[in-house]
């Protein structure tokens, strides 16, 4: 049911009903943010590779930027992070040729991205 309102206070219940919602809809991205980050972590490990399994291990999701309507998160490995580009794209050897390129990084971003956005999607409707 709706509630009458004069026309002088209409701009301002209109003003608060958005902000209402402009906050609930930052948590719920928020929240996804947070969701997709820690899977596309989870994605990386199972296709990394393991020699020792320490590169593996080393992925890790850390919060980088929050403000009251955004939220950055960086997946990263902390401890190898000289290895994966190494890894990702091959590289020359020392007595000649390459090694074989092994990509894990990339397709878990490309599909970070798709999850993200319909997850963000199926939040706000």
């Amino acid at each position: 049911m709706g509630k009458n309102v004069s026309i002088d206070d209409f701009p301002s219940i209109v003003k608060r009903e958005l902000e209402e919602y402009a906050s609930m809809a930052a948590e719920d991205v928020k929240n996804v943010v947070t969701e997709v980050s820690e899977h596309t972590k989870q994605e990386i490990q199972s296709n990394a590779p393991v020699l020792t399994g320490a590169y593996k291990k080393s992925w890790k999701v850390t919060k980088t930027k929050e403000t009251a309507s955004s939220l950055e998160m960086t997946v990263h490995s902390d401890r190898r992070y000289r290895l994966t580009h190494l890894l990702e794209k091959g590289h020359a050897k020392r007595g000649g040729g390459r090694t074989k390129a092994i990509p894990h990084i990339a397709p878990a971003e490309a599909n970070a991205e798709k999850e993200l956005l319909s997850a963000i999607e199926r939040s706000l409707k």
